[in-house]
C-alpha cells in the first residue's frame, strides 16, 4: 500500500509538473474556448432552428437542413483550429527538449516512450480544458439564449442542456491528445549524441530532403481546390454543397500547413530584403531559411489566425450578398430578423476565432523566443549589442507579420466567399426566389483592417517582450545552457 500510495503520489507530481510548463497553459485555454465555442455554436444553431421551426413562414425543410449543416460543420471548424494550435505548440516545445529527450535516450528511455509521455501530458491538458469549456459553454448559452428570447419577445421553449453538448467536449479532448502525438513526432528522430553534441533545428536542405511529406502536401492541396471548386458548383444546386467545401478548406488549409517549410521561408526571405543590408537585417531575412521549420511554424500560427478571422467576417458579409441577390432586392421582415441574429452570431464567432488564434500565436512566438536564449547569447558574444539582438527579432516578427497577414488575407477571402457561396447559392429567398444566385466576394473592410492592425500588435508584442527578458541574461550564462 504505501509504495501505491507513493507511485501515485510520483505520478501526480509529474503530471503537476508538465502542466506548470510553459506553455501549457495557453494550451489549456485553446481546448476550454475551443470547447466552449463548440457548445455555443451548438446552443445557438438549436436555437435558430428551434425559432425557425416556430415561425409559420420560415418553417420548412430547408432552414433546417442550413441550419443543421452549419452547427456541424462550424464545430468541426473550431476542432481542426484547436488542433493545428495544439499541434504547433507541442512542436515548438519537442524542439525546445531536443536536449532534454537525447540526454533521457542516452540512459536508455526509448523514443516512443518519450512520445508517449508527450501525448499523455496533451491528453491531460485537453481532458482539463475540455471539461472547463463545457461547463463555462454550457452557462454562458444558458444566459445567452434567455437574453435572446427578452431581445425578440419569442418563446422557442428550446431546453439549453443537451446531450450533444458532450460532443465537442469528446472530440477537443481526443484531438488535443492526437495533437500532442502529431506535434511530438520529432521526438523519433532525436538521437543519444544530440545529448552531447547539442542541437539545432533541421536546416533547409534537411527539410527539403524529406520529399514524402512535400508529396503530401501537394496531392493534399490539389485534392482541397478542386475539391471547393465542386462545393461552389454543387452550391448552385443544393445547400449540401458546403460540406464538400468544408471538406476542401481542412485538406488545402492542412496541405499548406505541412508544405509550409517550404513555401514559407523563401517568401520571408524575399520580405526580409525590402529592410536593408544592415547586420541585423540579413541575420533576420538569413535565418528563416536557414532554420525553415522554426520560422513556418511562427508564420502558419500568424496565417491560420488572420485566415479563420477573415474568413468569418467574409462568409458573413457574402452570406447577405447571396440573400439579397436571391430576394431581387430587401428580402421579408421574418427573413431580416434571420439574417440579423445569424449575423450577430457570425460576428461572435469572429471574436471567438480572433481570441483562439490569437493566444495560440503568442503562445507560439513567446516559447520559440525564450528557446533561442543560446542563440541570442551567441550573437551577443560574436560582437552583438543587446539593441542590435532585440532589433534581429523585432525585424522576423515584422517578416512574419508582413507575409503571413498577405497570405492569410488572400486564404480568408476565398475561403468566406466559398462556404457562403456554396451554402445559400441554391436557396432561393421571397419575393423573387432567384436561384442559383452566384455573386462576387463581399468584403467587410472595417473587419479587415481591424485584423491587420491586430496581428500586427500581438506578433511583435509577442517577439519582443521575451526577447527583453532573454537579452537581459549575460552571454555566459545563454551559452552553458
Amino acid at each position: 500500500m504505501p509504495h501505491g500510495k507513493a507511485r501515485r503520489a510520483s505520478g501526480s507530481s509529474r503530471l503537476a509538473a508538465a502542466l506548470r510548463e510553459r506553455g501549457m497553459g495557453a494550451t489549456v485555454l485553446v481546448a476550454a474556448i475551443s470547447t466552449a465555442f463548440g457548445v455555443l455554436l451548438l446552443s445557438a444553431t438549436g436555437y435558430i432552428g428551434a425559432w425557425a421551426n416556430s415561425e409559420e413562414a420560415l418553417a420548412g425543410d430547408t432552414l433546417t437542413l442550413v441550419v443543421g449543416i452549419l452547427s456541424v460543420l462550424l464545430v468541426g471548424v473550431a476542432v481542426y483550429v484547436a488542433a493545428i494550435v495544439t499541434a504547433n505548440t507541442f512542436a515548438t516545445i519537442v524542439a525546445g527538449r531536443t536536449r532534454q529527450i537525447a540526454l533521457l535516450r542516452l540512459i536508455g528511455a526509448s523514443a516512443r516512450s518519450q512520445r508517449g509521455a508527450v501525448a499523455a501530458q496533451g491528453a491531460a491538458v485537453g481532458t482539463i480544458g475540455a471539461v472547463t469549456g463545457l461547463v463555462a459553454g454550457t452557462a454562458a448559452a444558458a444566459i445567452l439564449l434567455r437574453w435572446a428570447d427578452a431581445a425578440l419577445g419569442i418563446s422557442t421553449g428550446y431546453g439549453v442542456v443537451q446531450p450533444i453538448l458532450l460532443v465537442p467536449a469528446v472530440v477537443v479532448a481526443l484531438t488535443t491528445w492526437a495533437g500532442a502525438w502529431s506535434g511530438s513526432r520529432r521526438v523519433l528522430e532525436v538521437t543519444p549524441l544530440e545529448a552531447i553534441g547539442g542541437s539545432a533545428p533541421r536546416s533547409h536542405g534537411e527539410v527539403a530532403r524529406s520529399r514524402g511529406r512535400n508529396v503530401t502536401a501537394l496531392v493534399m492541396t490539389i485534392t482541397g481546390a478542386l475539391l471547393l471548386a465542386a462545393g461552389v458548383a454543387i452550391g448552385l444546386v443544393t445547400p449540401l454543397g458546403i460540406a464538400v467545401a468544408f471538406f476542401g478548406g481542412i485538406l488545402s488549409f492542412t496541405g499548406l500547413s505541412l508544405g509550409a517549410v517550404v513555401i514559407m521561408p523563401p517568401l520571408l526571405r524575399l520580405t526580409g530584403r525590402a529592410f536593408g543590408r544592415s547586420a541585423p537585417a540579413r541575420l533576420a531575412a538569413e535565418n528563416a531559411l536557414r532554420y525553415p521549420e522554426r520560422s513556418s511554424r511562427m508564420a502558419i500560427g500568424v496565417v491560420m489566425g488572420v485566415t479563420l478571422v477573415v474568413m468569418f467576417a467574409v462568409a458573413n458579409e457574402s452570406l447577405k450578398a447571396v440573400f439579397t441577390a436571391s430576394s431581387g432586392g430587401e428580402p421579408p421582415a421574418e427573413f431580416g430578423r434571420i439574417m440579423d441574429t445569424f449575423a450577430a452570431i457570425m460576428m461572435g464567432l469572429v471574436a471567438v476565432s480572433a481570441v483562439i488564434a490569437a493566444v495560440g500565436l503568442v503562445n507560439l512566438l513567446t516559447i520559440g523566443v525564450v528557446q533561442r536564449r543560446r542563440e541570442l547569447g551567441l550573437l551577443r558574444a560574436l560582437g552583438l549589442t543587446s539593441g542590435q539582438v532585440r532589433r534581429v527579432v523585432l525585424l522576423e516578427a515584422v517578416h512574419v507579420t508582413i507575409t503571413a497577414l498577405s497570405f492569410g488575407l488572400l486564404l480568408g477571402i476565398a475561403y468566406g466567399w466559398i462556404a457562403a457561396q456554396s451554402l445559400l447559392g441554391s436557396v432561393a429567398a421571397p419575393p423573387s426566389f432567384t436561384s442559383p444566385t452566384l455573386v462576387a466576394p463581399a468584403i467587410p473592410w472595417v473587419p479587415v483592417l481591424v485584423v491587420i492592425a491586430a496581428t500586427a500588435v500581438l506578433t511583435l508584442v509577442a517577439a519582443v517582450v521575451p526577447t527583453r527578458l532573454a537579452t537581459r541574461v549575460s552571454a555566459v550564462e545563454a551559452l552553458a545552457e
